[in-house]
């Protein structure tokens, strides 16, 4: 049974009345990343290939970057796939697990968000994967994904690698 947005909500800071849903609470962008090397995934191990974070597009007022008159929080982003990184720490709870989903929002631009199944026990500001279809502009602070909680058996909690990431 997925459980309701004021209870995801005790599990995930910060929150703001606005992100918080019937059935679950609405994640924030807080950064935009591009892979620049190979990772590795085998039987013995994994590895996560080098990343650069993208910086937002700086504000122009005239026709020129050269007129640029502030640093913006707005990620200008072409087709491609990016690493986006959530702005909220997201506590799974025991007995449950998390799922995320793109908000409407996202498909409606022609966008795609994927992610893995969050497992009870884990804690930290997590990542997904942005397919961008068709040319966008995203803000920080955006909300981009709607995480609930559903309630689920278990033998351990997760332990992983990713436990604390982006703390």
């Amino acid at each position: 049974m997925y459980r309701s947005g004021s209870f995801v909500a005790e599990h995930v800071t910060p929150t703001t009345d606005e992100q918080i849903q019937p059935n679950g609470v609405d994640l924030t962008l807080e950064a935009v990343h591009e892979q620049r090397e190979p990772g590795r995934i085998g039987r013995d191990g994994k590895e996560v290939g080098a990343r650069q974070r993208r910086p937002a597009d700086p504000v122009v007022e005239g026709e020129s970057i050269d007129e640029v008159t502030e640093e913006s929080d707005t990620y200008y982003l072409p087709p491609g796939g990016y690493v986006v990184q959530y702005a909220e720490i997201v506590s799974i709870p025991d007995d449950h697990v998390g799922f995320i989903y793109p908000r409407s929002s996202l498909l409606r631009n022609s966008c795609m968000l994927n992610t893995a199944v969050w497992d009870a026990g884990y804690e930290g500001k997590g990542e997904g994967l942005l397919q961008v279809h068709h040319d966008i502009e995203i803000e920080t602070g955006a909300r981009i994904a709607q995480f609930v909680l559903a309630e689920a058996a278990h033998e351990e909690t997760y332990e992983g690698s990713y436990q604390k990431e982006n703390l």
